[in-house]
């Protein structure tokens, strides 16, 4: 059975999906084998609903990126900010360099793996609806070697399903020593600020 956490093998057949993200109208080109590849998912959707973009620019992070719809809508909202998107299914990569190149935001998307962003660089701001069907396990390695690499005075916005686990990671966070905000709770989804 193939997740969209790894590469799909075989023939991909891509499709279009169309979504409305902070009165953009914005035009997406994705494909099975990727995370929500059939449509802008609803988690995501709660998460710009209930999240401004930000003021100014600065380096963002798209974390598990999927097709790319929130480091391109990001991009495209702040100009002149760098947006790294990172996802381990080469697919998911691929497509967000595609859609980055379709929409303009090109210059402005640094989409790859994980291992491939530089170590030294900091983000204002993290953006996730993390990967929660890998395992508590993966999730909080992977969440823990993210967020230490907030600038002090950044945040990450994650959305996260309430019958997945939300609260309890929240909780986790905390223990953790971070500060936790929910913003919101909507269609079943919690969205957490985090900060150090």
């Amino acid at each position: 059975m193939s997740h969209y956490f790894e590469t799909p093998t075989g023939p991909v057949e891509t499709r279009t999906v169309r979504a409305r993200i902070w009165d953009e109208d914005l035009t997406f080109t994705t494909a099975g084998g990727v995370f929500s590849g059939s449509r802008l998912d609803l988690g995501t959707s709660v998460l710009f609903r209930s999240v401004e973009p930000p003021a100014s620019p600065g380096t963002f992070l798209d974390l598990g990126c999927g097709y790319g719809p929130i480091a391109c809508a990001l991009a495209l909202a702040v100009p002149g900010a760098t947006v790294h998107a990172v996802d381990v299914n080469d697919l998911a990569v691929s497509l967000t360099r595609r859609n980055a190149l379709a929409l303009g935001a090109a210059d402005q998307v640094r989409a790859s793996r994980p291992e491939e962003v530089d170590p030294a660089v900091r983000f204002d701001e993290i953006w996730s609806n993390p990967p929660i069907r890998v395992g508590k396990q993966v999730l909080h390695e992977m969440l823990l070697a993210w967020l230490e690499r907030l600038a002090e005075d950044g945040v990450a916005h994650l959305v996260v399903g309430r019958n997945l686990g939300a609260d309890s990671l929240a909780r986790w966070l905390g223990e953790q020593r971070y500060q936790v905000d929910r913003v919101s709770s909507a269609k079943g989804f919690r969205v957490l600020d985090v900060a150090r």
